[in-house]
């Protein structure tokens, strides 16, 4: 516990003089609880401070218990995911003025771990970070990894040579500065930053918008560009030059759709086509022999009325067919503004 409770009238709390208080409102049966995870001398100290604790007013016996409930949650962030994500979860939960002040209380406890900040980062990629960093200093990383299971996991990565001599440098690794520790972290925290930065920046724009459509279904590819067209009818054509989606069956050459329709069952085709233009059906049926189109037109003459939703789910897998034949590259599609003026080649 620290400074920080405190009534209108009186000054702030000790920390021992909390505990007493802390004591003395869970009572004899909880306080005794208490005394025997403790010092001996520490439960002398205690138990004198107890005593000068005659009157506890309800608002400081509150004020007290909230503290130590806040704290306990608070360790359990940030041993759980470190101090962003302890952060985080604080800050929805009580606001980001309140959540500082529990995390300042706890500041010791945090500090006294500077590469909390890597408990989530998954081992291969601390690797990376220390791949190219000098023995003693991958070997000072991996000693101060927030768990044991993690520094397990990222001296696995590393060849069995540097392995020993990672292991043979922790072994004779006698007491570190802190200052030296910080300072490592510090580094590696900023190149992790980086690095995300780097990533996110990379991970948005009209390409990134439409590999994501390309594997989503119609109804969410419909609605996403609908809302484009309204809000920015150049931004939805450009999207939408990138995309693949089933009236673009047309633009296809005969040998690829012929290709397409070899993965593709028969009942999904007679209900994607029931909701396509003239052009795409009479395109598909004459890429078929003519037993197999009649009976095509057959099925689809005698399907009952369907719903939209399960129309589009079956052009859907007949896209997903194409993005997949082209994943392989079995087939190539030339996008917008490519050096082919063909759509898709064989």
């Amino acid at each position: 516990m620290d400074e920080g409770v405190a009534t209108a009238t009186a000054p702030p709390l000790t920390p021992r003089r909390k505990a007493a208080i802390l004591c003395v409102a869970l009572g004899p049966e909880g306080a005794s609880k208490i005394f025997r995870h403790l010092p001996e001398d520490v439960v002398e100290k205690l138990t004198v401070e107890m005593v000068k604790t005659q009157d506890v007013a309800p608002e400081e016996a509150e004020a007290v218990q909230r503290e130590v409930v806040e704290n306990a949650i608070a360790r359990g962030y940030l041993a759980e995911g470190g101090l962003r994500y302890a952060r985080d979860v604080l800050e929805r939960a009580v606001g980001p003025d309140r959540a500082g002040e529990i995390l300042d209380r706890l500041a010791s406890f945090y500090e006294a771990t500077p590469f909390e900040f890597l408990r989530m980062t998954p081992p291969d990629q601390i690797y990376t970070f220390l791949r190219s960093e000098h023995p003693q200093t991958t070997a000072l990383v991996i000693a101060n990894l927030p768990t044991r299971e993690l520094a397990a996991k990222v001296l696995e990565l590393a060849p069995p040579e540097e392995q020993a001599e990672i292991a043979y440098r922790i072994a004779l690794m006698g007491q570190t500065q802190p200052d030296v520790i910080k300072d490592v972290a510090h580094v590696m925290q900023t190149k992790l930053d980086m690095v995300m930065q780097s990533e996110y920046s990379a991970a948005g724009g009209v390409g990134s918008l439409a590999d994501i459509l390309n594997k989503s279904d119609r109804a969410t590819e419909r609605n996403i560009l609908n809302y484009l067209a309204d809000a920015n009818p150049e931004l939805a054509d450009e999207v939408r030059s990138m995309l693949f989606v089933f009236e673009d069956l047309l633009k296809l050459d005969d040998r690829t759709i012929q290709l397409v329709l070899k993965e593709t069952d028969s009942k999904d085709l007679a209900l994607a086509l029931r909701g396509s233009s003239d052009d795409v059906k009479e395109r598909i049926l004459a890429n078929m022999s003519q037993r197999a189109g009649e009976t095509l037109r057959e099925e689809m003459e005698f399907m009952p009325p369907q719903r939209r939703r399960v129309i589009e789910e079956a052009q859907t897998k007949i896209v997903a067919i194409v993005r997949r034949l082209e994943d392989s590259g079995a087939i190539y599609i030339a996008r917008a503004g490519g050096d082919s003026e063909d759509e898709m080649v064989v």
